[in-house]
């Protein structure tokens, strides 16, 4: 049973990391009015068809908690700590923050609302990739995961400099860096779903 709940999370997750990044992804090409190299993310918040990006991020937020979930379920006893699921879920929570608090433009002042998007925006970002090293590291703990972690852990490093490089090189094209940002961590959340997916069976067989 813990095996079936277990799948059903990753494909869930992966599901939702598709949808997020075919409904961002649409909106890039169909949101003619915005420059997507020079704009983030967030500005696709605001005006046409914000509606279906704001569901993306709720649901990717969902998707982010239900997996730190399903990976602190599909790891050994001894391999477990709560830290990198509770990271995962307080990113959820950023998210929906980040979609529902409209963000400031650069064709008005700055507001209250747009100061707590920021927060939440950067939370989001900083409690995903901190989770996303510490639930890497854990997988050196459990054989049945281990082959496995050299992957999760480069890609999360990758992943936590590129956070900062964005944050520091104001110079770089805000939107174009931080939406490479944004596929660098769905590629990896895709991947680590998808293990849930397709291995957790075959990696609890294995361990019998």
């Amino acid at each position: 049973m813990k095996t079936v709940a277990v799948r059903r999370v990753g494909g869930f997750a992966l599901m939702a990391v598709a949808v997020f990044a075919l409904v961002c992804g649409a909106a890039q090409w169909l949101r003619g009015d915005l420059d997507w190299v020079r704009v983030p993310l967030s500005f696709y918040l605001i005006g046409p068809g914000a509606v279906w990006v704001r569901a993306a991020y709720v649901l990717l937020a969902l998707a982010l908690a239900m997996l730190g979930w399903g990976w602190y379920r599909a790891l050994a006893p001894a391999a477990r700590r709560a830290t990198p699921a509770a990271l995962f879920v307080l990113a959820g929570v950023a998210l929906c923050v980040t979609a529902f608090a409209t963000t400031n433009t650069y064709a008005h002042p700055a507001t209250l609302h747009g100061l707590v998007h920021g927060i939440a925006a950067q939370t989001t970002f900083l409690c995903v990739t901190v989770a996303m090293l510490l639930l890497a590291g854990r997988l050196f703990h459990d054989a049945r995961w281990r082959r496995h972690a050299g992957v999760a852990s480069t890609w999360a490093v990758v992943c936590f400099v590129g956070l900062w490089v964005q944050a520091l090189w104001r110079s770089a094209p805000r939107g174009l860096s931080q939406k490479l940002l944004i596929v660098l961590i769905l590629g990896w959340l895709a991947w680590m779903a998808w293990l849930l997916w397709r291995k957790a069976d075959e990696e609890v067989a294995s361990a019998d």
